[in-house]
């Protein structure tokens, strides 16, 4: 196996003989190949250029009147490594595993090991990915330093994070025109920090030592910042409340959302400073509460949904729920008769007054039926005579 550069022009040699009469197919094995029908005024070989790294089987067919034979290479092709970005919060929280990460350009460099040194450990760690979890057990600053190891390169790059028990974090974002004039080097970056924290501790009046921004790489420009515990207030004492920062906070977005976080960056470009949202960490320190309350939620989601298919079930077994859906049953029914009625018993009031008129002159012709006239009656004159039986 051979290891070459990449971009490096590779010669192939050319086999031996009478070249004029012979036919090369050569695949480079990274999808290009060529052919050469005479190869004997080619006595440099044949250059190929590989534009990434990786392992490459470059096959060459030779064939003539005398018959055909191939030959085989492997080639490891990789690209020098030119620098490494240590990529890792400048604050952590204690006791709580924070992901660091080793950032190389370019990207693919081929097999490279990566050897992480911390603080207050005497033997260094070992890997051959680019990212490690690490528990900070002690609050403090803590050292952090990497090298990468690739092929005959070797780089390092080392951080110095803060290690607190609270603290409290905001994304910043930044006037578009900034992203004009954003070279992307670490240098620049630093320099941007430096600038906004001194206007932050103007416009708001929050110490320094409170205080640490940091320019985020890449494009749109994006940073941080964050809010420590004082250390005058918390020395000698583990910093166990956050309400002072809470009201720092305060301050600060106050400030961010006034517009009176601004710098200049040269003469005509003035840059302005905003607030987005809280980072996924504002807290650290609050994830327990925030699992708890996210359990409690759902446990209370389940409850009702408990509660809710029991009484669906068995609503018909409790009394008060089914005398509650008779008489709901029952003032449907009678929201429903009425048209109903209206439409069937127009006549019913008719008739029955009708049958009771009637009535009324039935009973009077059987009165004046009964009763005769004075005018036809005639009184005897004769005595009464008592019969005994």
């Amino acid at each position: 196996m051979f290891e070459y550069l990449l971009h490096d022009l590779y010669p192939f040699p050319i086999l031996q003989g009478d070249g004029s009469k012979t036919s090369v197919r050569v695949d480079f094995g990274d999808g290009n190949g060529v052919s050469y029908s005479n190869v004997s005024s080619i006595e440099d070989g044949v250059r190929h250029v590989y534009r990434s790294v990786g392992i490459y089987r470059v096959t060459a067919t030779a064939e003539n009147a005398l018959g055909s034979d191939r030959v085989s290479l492997y080639l490891h092709v990789t690209c020098p490594l030119e620098r490494i970005h240590l990529s890792a919060p400048l604050v952590v929280a204690k006791g709580r595993e924070v992901n660091l990460t080793t950032v190389l350009s370019p990207s693919h460099v081929g097999a490279a090991a990566f050897i992480w040194w911390f603080a207050n450990h005497s033997e260094p760690l070992i890997t051959l990915e680019s990212s490690v979890a690490f528990t900070f057990p002690k609050g403090g600053s803590s050292t952090v330093t990497v090298q990468v190891v690739a092929g005959s390169v070797i780089l390092q790059d080392r951080k110095t994070i803060a290690v607190h028990e609270y603290f409290r974090s905001h994304l910043l974002a930044f006037s578009s025109n900034l992203d004009e004039h954003n070279p992307d080097v670490s240098e620049w970056r630093l320099d941007i920090s430096r600038v906004v924290k001194s206007s932050m501790v103007q416009a708001t009046g929050i110490s320094e030592e409170q205080l640490l921004v940091t320019v985020l790489p890449g494009l749109p420009t994006t940073a941080e910042v964050f809010l420590l515990p004082d250390k005058e207030l918390t020395e000698g004492e583990e910093d166990r409340t956050a309400e002072p920062l809470d009201q720092l906070s305060e301050v600060l977005l106050g400030a961010l959302n006034q517009n009176r976080i601004e710098f200049t960056l040269r003469p005509g470009v003035q840059i302005t400073v905003y607030a987005t949202h809280l980072s996924v960490a504002p807290l650290v320190d609050s994830s327990e509460s925030q699992k708890g309350s996210a359990v409690l939620l759902l446990l209370s989601v389940v409850f009702v949904g408990l509660i809710m298919f029991i009484i669906y079930k068995f609503r018909r077994k409790i009394p008060g729920l089914s005398f509650y859906a008779q008489m709901q049953n029952e003032k449907e029914r009678e929201m429903i008769r009425p048209d109903s009625a209206v439409e069937k018993s127009p006549g019913a009031p008719r008739e029955l007054v009708a049958s009771l008129e009637l009535l009324d002159t039935e009973l009077d012709a059987q009165a004046i039926g009964y009763l005769p006239s004075h005018l036809n009656t005639k009184f005897s004159k004769e005595p009464l005579s008592c019969v005994t039986v």
